[in-house]
């Protein structure tokens, strides 16, 4: 999965987002991070469903066009096309993704966000002052989720319009300009309502994570 996000971001595109993390802290006691993944959950359910799917429809026409009514060349034949069915639907995101619901989606995104929220520290910041831009690339979907200490002051139109505006920059294939923007706009934020004291450091690393 992670060849996935190194698709739909280069290196130097990573690179960018990470000074502009860097730029955005600078006066600020606050703490951004970028995480995108290619996806927030294997769906193995969606996985057999789309194999199976898949196996059954080619598994009728061979059957049909070798005009062979025996159940157990039947079984055979839709055993082998699972296997490969299988195999491309790992390959194929869209195939899999037509077999799992919008809600179900949204909740395996808001998870995976939560736990990487917890497994990457944001949420130990001197502060409270943490905030995720989370990215999920099979989903479609983004999640901002920041710390008590800045969400307390922020009203939650504020994180859907960040949201808003990576979902619509990635949809333009902006996907950097508009994660940027989003990056400055929390450092803006952070700014106002914690600038940067003297004995302040940065807590969490700046570099975008690729999970």
């Amino acid at each position: 999965m992670k060849n996935r996000v190194q698709k739909f971001l280069t290196a130097e595109e990573r690179q960018t987002i990470e000074t502009t993390v860097k730029e955005a802290e600078a006066s600020t006691s606050g703490e951004i991070v970028v995480m995108a993944v290619g996806e927030s959950s294997n769906y193995p359910e969606a996985s057999i469903a789309a194999s199976g799917a898949i196996a059954l429809l080619l598994a009728i026409v061979v059957a049909l066009l070798l005009r062979n009514e025996n159940m157990w060349i039947f079984l055979a034949l839709f055993a082998g096309f699972f296997i490969v069915s299988h195999e491309v639907v790992k390959r194929i995101a869209v195939l899999k993704r037509l077999f799992v619901n919008h809600r179900e989606m949204v909740e395996e995104v808001e998870d995976a966000a939560i736990s990487a929220f917890c497994r990457h520290k944001v949420h130990e910041t001197k502060d409270r002052t943490g905030i995720l831009i989370y990215i999920s690339l099979f989903e479609h979907q983004v999640h901002v989720l920041a710390d008590t200490g800045i969400d307390a002051l922020v009203d939650r139109a504020v994180w859907q319009e960040l949201i808003d505006t990576i979902t619509q920059g990635i949809h333009d294939g902006r996907q950097c300009e508009s994660i940027c923007a989003a990056v400055k706009r929390c450092g803006t934020l952070l700014q106002e309502r914690f600038p940067r004291k003297p004995e302040d450091r940065n807590e969490l690393n700046d570099a975008m994570i690729i999970g």
